[in-house]
């Protein structure tokens, strides 16, 4: 059990959290969610310790040791993989590093054997010979493969990191797992793990996530932050979600009954408080209109854009043709000889852990990038946005908003290009922000707003959640869904990808595709999926036995 009792949180004279009493109990899974800017990263660092509350304390049961999601990626640049996971539980992990330099010694002393006895026995009682073995399964589980697990951590690339970080988390049954948006950068099959892994988990988890799809699986119960205050909710992020809106309208409700109420009585005072015989009646309503009190309902701290994509022109039956496409990057091949053609009805998810692939897919398409081999064409009524993965290059510029987006408007009016501007939460001065100085999410929200003004017909995007708040997310899945054009996308979020594609492209790791018309929840659910992935896990274990 963990406990917040009275949490508050200053910064100067503005208050983050006001007396937070909630507390979290074994065998639950919270999911914390709020806008940006509510706190929840903040909170999960209270929690852990990192931070120190202005007021109130944190209290967790005695003996019980909590795990966190760490995000340096660069910390543990020095040890090995499989040593990072197993110092999740740094007790364990010291018994083994001092055990392993006395056994070392060369001149092994009495009090060296007594101690290496002491050590054996805390060792076998933490499990200890079966660290190694564990860490290893969670990391083969998020999709580390055994030839990387006594590779230094310096050597891995960014997404391997984030993955054996958070096996790192997991590791050793913590009692207490906070985890701050577990599923960034992690592929769509270690999501599905990481899902059944905490599913299982039968202590107290408490995660920040804005993936619906993922809250909706493993929360029992949704702690939301707003105005500073921390609300439980029994259920999932949907449940949460029709409970908020049914509570707020019933709030509503009753203050339109107060209101109806309130204005009966003023009339019949108004027209009876003169009159000798009403008196009395009118006194006893003034009693009873001074004891009615409206409730003051404040709007959520949440803020939804508005996105829609409206193509100026209807796409024709000729969309897209790729033939015999292939493309080698510093001798990996990427893709592999892949064909496919696209119809005017076609929304097309691109998946599979292959995240190079998808990318590089994208920009030839998008005319970045030309491939080694085959060709693609565009249908001549079609016209293309491009939303790319990386978009420092865009962004690495003096322009104030409003004009880097003006140049891909018809119209060159600035207030036209405010509104679009504004759709995407850019209010008043913010239009005059400079391209350079914007956060993620706001460089996120500037991209779709172009895309919305260019009016195309063919919208490829890579990873358009990435750095989204729930509501943009929410806001993005319903304007795809929407779209009366052809879609290409790639994305990490469940939710977008089973309501918003109607076929699926799945680039293997040998850089072809499998092609299929149907969701992405019958897709995972197919026959040729599973022999597919039992093909692929067999020739990896081939690979690694030989």
């Amino acid at each position: 059990m963990i406990q917040a009792s009275n949490i508050a949180l200053r910064f100067g004279k503005k208050a983050l959290f006001e007396e937070v009493n909630v507390k979290f109990t074994e065998g639950n899974c919270y999911g914390l969610i709020g806008a940006n800017g509510a706190g929840k990263s903040t909170f999960l660092k209270i929690l852990s310790g990192e931070i120190e509350p202005t007021n109130g304390e944190i209290i967790i049961t005695p003996g019980q040791r909590l795990s966190v999601l760490e995000q340096n990626h660069f910390k543990y640049d020095e040890f090995t993989v499989l040593d990072t996971v197993i110092m999740g539980n740094q007790r364990l992990y010291d018994i083994m590093k001092e055990k392993d330099a006395i056994y070392m010694k060369e001149d092994f002393s009495d009090e060296d054997g007594v101690r290496a006895a002491e050590l054996e026995s805390e060792f076998a009682e933490m499990d200890g010979w079966n660290a190694e073995s564990d860490a290893a399964q969670l990391l083969n589980g998020l999709g580390i493969e055994t030839e990387f697990h006594y590779t230094m951590m310096a050597d891995l690339t960014g997404a391997q990191k984030v993955k054996v970080l958070l096996a790192k988390a997991l590791f050793g049954n913590p009692d207490i797992l906070l985890l701050d948006e577990p599923t960034n950068h992690l592929d769509l099959d270690a999501i599905g793990w990481l899902e059944e892994f905490l599913i299982n988990f039968d202590n107290t988890v408490i995660v920040v996530s804005h993936d619906r799809y993922f809250l909706n699986k493993v929360c029992t119960h949704t702690a939301d932050i707003d105005y500073g205050k921390i609300q439980l909710f029994a259920g999932n992020y949907d449940f949460w979600y029709e409970s908020s809106q049914l509570i707020m309208k019933q709030r509503k409700e009753a203050n339109k009954k107060k209101e109806e109420q309130i204005k009966e009585l003023q009339d019949f005072i108004s027209r009876f408080s003169a009159n000798a015989s009403k008196s009395k009646q009118a006194t006893s309503r003034k009693r009873a209109l001074e004891k009615i009190e409206l409730e003051d309902i404040k709007p959520s701290s949440r803020k939804y854009p508005y996105i829609d994509f409206r193509p100026s022109r209807e796409i024709g039956n000729e969309v897209l043709t790729v033939e015999g496409m292939s493309k080698t990057i510093d001798g990996v091949k990427i893709l592999d000889n892949i064909s496919f053609t696209l119809g005017r009805e076609d929304k097309v998810a691109f998946v599979g852990a292959n995240e190079a692939a998808k990318t590089v897919l994208f920009q030839i398409l998008a005319g970045e990038m030309e491939p080694d081999e085959g060709s693609y064409k565009w249908g001549v009524t079609t016209s293309q946005s491009y939303f790319p993965k990386d978009n420092t290059a865009i962004f690495d510029n003096d322009l104030i908003i409003v004009d880097w987006l003006t140049q891909f408007s018809e119209i060159k009016d600035a207030t036209y290009v405010r509104g679009f501007l504004g759709r995407m939460l850019f209010a008043g001065e913010d239009g005059v922000k400079k391209m350079k100085v914007l956060s993620g999410g706001e460089k996120v929200r500037v991209l779709l707003s172009r895309m919305m003004i260019e009016g195309s017909n063919v919208l490829i995007l890579d990873e358009p959640t990435d750095h989204l708040d729930m509501e943009s997310i929410t806001a993005l899945n319903n304007g795809i869904i929407k779209f009366p054009g052809v879609l290409l996308f790639s994305s990490r979020d469940h939710q977008i990808v089973q309501t918003t594609a109607n076929r699926i492209i799945e680039i293997l790791p040998n850089g072809t595709i499998v092609d299929k018309i149907s969701t992405y929840d019958e897709y995972l659910e197919s026959d040729e999926m599973a022999r597919k992935r039992t093909v692929y896990s067999m020739s990896a274990d081939d690979e690694m036995d030989n």
